[in-house]
């Protein structure tokens, strides 16, 4: 159990002498990480590691290598027996890096002490660049976040040009997109078996680069579609729009083509994914013997910010049917749902109270949303025949189920456990997928009884829900229901803390600057929001991050889909003009505001918002 970790080979070896306290002469893999080390299964790299470890291979991690110095932190370990693995970590290191508005940020999550500056912009190419330099010989792969979304031609907001895929500037030899798991045991597999790189061109999940005419080894059943290619994209935004239809619809289905692009003299491959991961095979991912503690080269440099967040939270399923315009979730985890057993999950429960520092409470027991545990297409022959990209929207699919007995079972069997005080569900809840009707009254039923206990015993005085916005346009363009809903889901609230005498607070989550939006829908929000009594706090500026179909519009102007034009807030002015009415109260913004909206011929609004 975690206590009795305590040797330095309880972790993967991250150093020379580490490697000689496990007693090996060479190292398999060694994997480049943009993260400290975390050996936890919220770290992809820490997955990565034990899943290949599983497979019996020697790993070890270089977690931040300086990239400034003489590099001797991508030399220390040598060259491994078999390929060099390279992510920028479990964020986007752009991301990572900036706010929206591209100011510096000053911390880290994911570095000991919070301190910024221990990974360089654009990580995953940086590093790679270096390790194909110092050792152009040796296989390398890339994955991760920053890897997955650029896997093809992709518009990147930070130089606010068309890149084309990351592949091209790595020089990796490969790329995992999504959830690598899969992917790189059979990569590792055949590496092993002495298959050279250059014919591992059938692995699903996939993508390499081969030569424009070049014939590769690829599967007789996959479908073929070509792309418009990288050139096209960078003279005609139209294009290169469309382009993000097809990318995105092929991710969204059960049985995809396998996709390629044009870039010069080379074509870009993108393999279609794996099938639907079974409960077997994401259990066993949580079954590897992580220590669930950050490695020991980081004692008295400060906590790990992610870690702390993390520590003492389960991750009860992956994927998420939501299909949100400004979301990369279903781009990277999928849009179908891989749920654990509940076995699984009860055990890691157990392990989680034996962690010394534990007292009694589980920060979060969900994924990337809280109640999509167990859910899936009724008949997956009609699953096959989709390409929707949300599941949910514009309504709940006829097709999906949206039971949340499974859920509902689970959060009393954690809540039986003697050593659990509380568990708290921290990831945001599809509020939706609760209110509307699924047309079977006793899974009404049930879903309305989730929503009583979620809010009774899984609270910590703050629901935090995200209906993102308060006009009904901007909603559809977001793929998120009507505010309507969530007008529902307050009152709801409300009602059932009245009921149960609770004192809790509805924290709703809003966007700014996101394409649709205007000032005038800024200004609506901000009356709808004072009306229901809310200052808000949980808000953000949309960030244009690669693979959105939101991040598409911002920069060509067009929905990919309709090839309707749309406007989008772009500049600073009108960014910052947008974001002030989350700050309606403050004086500072008043009169900025009432100038704004008579300008607009909306003063109508402004008597709205100040009466």
């Amino acid at each position: 159990m975690t206590e009795h970790f305590s040797e330095i080979t309880d972790w993967l070896p991250t150093s020379k002498k580490e490697v000689a306290k496990h007693g090996w002469e060479e190292i398999d893999v060694i994997l480049f990480s943009g993260d400290a080390y975390v050996d936890h299964p919220s770290f992809g790299a820490a997955v990565i590691g034990r899943v290949l470890e599983a497979e019996g291979l020697k790993v070890a991690i270089v977690p931040q290598p300086n990239w400034t110095d003489d590099l001797r932190d991508f030399k220390k370990l040598g060259r491994p027996n078999l390929f060099f693995a390279v992510t920028g970590g479990n964020m986007d290191s752009m991301v990572n890096h900036y706010t929206a508005g591209k100011r510096r940020r000053t911390t880290d999550a994911y570095t000991a002490g919070g301190k910024a500056g221990f990974r360089p912009d654009y990580a995953t190419t940086v590093y790679s660049k270096i390790v194909k330099k110092l050792f152009p010989d040796v296989p390398l792969v890339i994955g991760g976040i920053e890897a997955s979304l650029r896997r093809v031609t992709h518009f990147d907001y930070w130089s606010d040009k068309l890149m084309p895929s990351i592949l091209v500037d790595t020089q990796a030899d490969i790329l995992f997109y999504g959830m690598g798991e899969k992917s790189i045991i059979e990569f590792a597999r055949l590496m092993k078996r002495g298959v050279p790189i250059e014919n591992l061109t059938t692995i699903p999940q996939t993508s390499f680069l081969v030569g424009a005419h070049e014939k590769y080894a690829t599967k007789k059943n996959w479908d073929e579609f070509e792309l418009t290619s990288h050139e096209a994209c960078l003279t005609d935004k139209k294009k290169f729009a469309r382009n993000f239809k097809y990318i995105e619809e092929e991710s969204n289905r059960l049985e995809a083509r396998k996709l390629t692009q044009l870039i010069g003299d080379r074509r870009i491959v993108v393999n279609p994914p794996w099938p639907t991961a079974s409960e077997k095979e994401i259990d066993k991912l949580y079954d590897l013997p992580y220590t669930r503690l950050p490695h020991p080269r980081y004692k008295n440099k400060g906590a790990i910010p992610a870690y702390e967040m993390i520590r003492h939270s389960i991750n009860i399923h992956r994927g998420c049917f939501g299909g949100c315009t400004f979301c990369t979730i279903s781009a990277h985890q999928g849009k179908f749902v891989v749920s654990r057993s509940e076995k699984s999950v009860l055990k890691e429960v157990e392990q989680v109270t034996k962690m010394p520092d534990f007292k009694g409470y589980i920060s979060d027991l969900g994924g990337p949303s809280a109640n999509m545990y167990k859910m899936k297409g009724v008949d997956l022959e009609v699953c096959k025949l989709c390409k929707r990209p949300s599941c949910i929207y514009p309504s709940v699919c006829y097709n999906l189920s949206t039971n949340h007995k499974p859920l509902l079972e689970l959060y009393r069997k954690v809540r039986a456990n003697p050593k659990v005080k509380k568990a708290f569900i921290g990831s945001g809840i599809r509020y939706d997928m609760i209110l509307e009707s699924s047309g079977d009254k006793e899974v009404d039923k049930t879903n309305h009884q989730y929503l009583r206990e979620l809010i009774k015993y899984h609270v910590s005085g703050r629901l935090k829900v995200a209906p993102e916005h308060s006009s009904n346009d901007v909603l559809k363009f977001m793929r998120k229901p009507s505010f309507t809903l969530f007008k529902k889901l307050n009152t709801e609230f409300e009602k059932i803390n009245r009921e149960e005498k609770l004192n809790q607070q509805l924290i709703p989550y809003f966007i700014s600057s996101h394409p649709g939006s205007k000032p005038e829908d800024m200004a609506d929000l901000a009356i709808q929001t004072k009306n229901m009594n809310f200052k808000l706090e949980q808000i953000q500026d949309f960030t244009p991050t690669p693979m959105t179909l939101a991040t598409v519009v911002y920069y060509s102007g067009y929905h990919p889909y309709t090839m309707e034009k749309i406007y989008t807030a772009t500049n600073k002015k009108s960014k910052e003009g947008q974001r002030k009415f989350f700050f309606w109260y403050k004086r500072e913004f008043r009169n900025a505001i009432i100038h704004d909206l008579k300008e607009r011929g909306r003063a109508d609004l402004a008597d709205k918002l100040f009466k």
